[in-house]
């Protein structure tokens, strides 16, 4: 009997386990933007970040020298013809640090802007083979500038010491205005690498874009040349509150930018989240189209 208990109880079936699994379904209409579920991949969005810092300069010769020259070049030729030979007026303030003060945040928000609208195009063979939140990825694109942004500041300040100009109480407020060149650049990027997938068009209109967008932002000149209210209006730029900040946290301007600043930054946070529901919405097509 024991033998036989024996057999019978090795050869009985064990149970069937449930195998957990995970479907994924396209969504419908305007969806949640799931920011938990990006929050999940914290990890992924740090490598990417990583990955497009060292791909960006990788066999380069003059490296991350490139973030200091490209907006100190651009300076010297402002300073040149706006400066020199136009007489552009500077609210006081040498041309040289007045162009490159509004120089560096706008190269921050140009080259996170331009890199991340080719984003999902250029990871083509990464959203094709594995799920991750699509968000990942132009992110990562805006937030591999700030090293970038880093070293360009850090000439500034050596800048101003030349210059002798000391920064004021108000610099307190600078990482509100490198953040709204943030939400800026992001909230463009997500509208314009969504279509980008969709039509490729976009990547030739966006050196115009780019282009069209510097010469509409006070970089060669001063907001202050615009009198009340246009110059409330000019705020729905949201670049120019950002580089009207910069000015005046750094340098001391006399043009406070109070309600230029209200403006832009409701014009900013209007980007972002209308970017980032259009992205959602149109991230279940990504994968078949691009």
């Amino acid at each position: 009997m024991k033998t036989d208990e024996i057999l019978v109880s090795t050869t009985e079936k064990p149970e069937a386990t449930a195998v957990p699994f995970v479907r994924i379904e396209p969504s419908r209409g305007w969806v949640s933007l799931k920011l938990k579920e990006l929050w999940e991949y914290r990890e992924l969005l740090y490598f990417l970040t990583w990955r497009d810092i060292k791909v960006r300069y990788k066999q380069t010769v003059l490296g991350a020298a490139w973030a200091i020259i490209q907006p100190f070049f651009t300076m010297i030729i402002f300073s040149l013809f706006f400066g020199k030979l136009a007489k552009i007026p500077s609210d006081g303030i040498p041309y040289p640090i007045f162009s490159y003060s509004a120089l560096v945040p706008w190269t921050f928000f140009a080259n996170g802007m331009n890199k991340a609208s080719n984003s999902l195009v250029a990871n083509a063979n990464l959203i094709k083979k594995v799920y991750f939140p699509r968000l990942a990825i132009p992110i990562s694109n805006v937030l591999s500038g700030v090293v970038d942004f880093v070293l360009a500041f850090i000439v500034l300040l050596i800048m101003m010491l030349y210059f002798g100009i000391v920064p004021t109480q108000n610099i307190i407020w600078l990482p509100f205005f490198l953040f709204l060149a943030f939400v800026t650049s992001l909230g463009v990027s997500l509208w314009l690498s969504a279509m980008n997938v969709q039509f490729r068009d976009i990547r030739y209109i966006l050196p115009f874009i780019t282009q069209a967008w510097l010469f509409a932002t006070p970089i060669a000149y001063p907001s202050s040349l615009l009198p009340e209210p246009w110059k409330t209006v000019y705020g729905i730029n949201p670049m120019s509150g950002v580089i009207e900040g910069f000015r005046w946290a750094l340098l001391g301007t006399d043009t406070a930018p109070g309600p230029i600043i209200l403006v832009s930054s409701i014009v900013g946070i209007v980007l972002l989240v209308s970017g980032f529901y259009y992205f959602k919405r149109m991230e279940k097509t990504f994968a078949d189209v691009v």
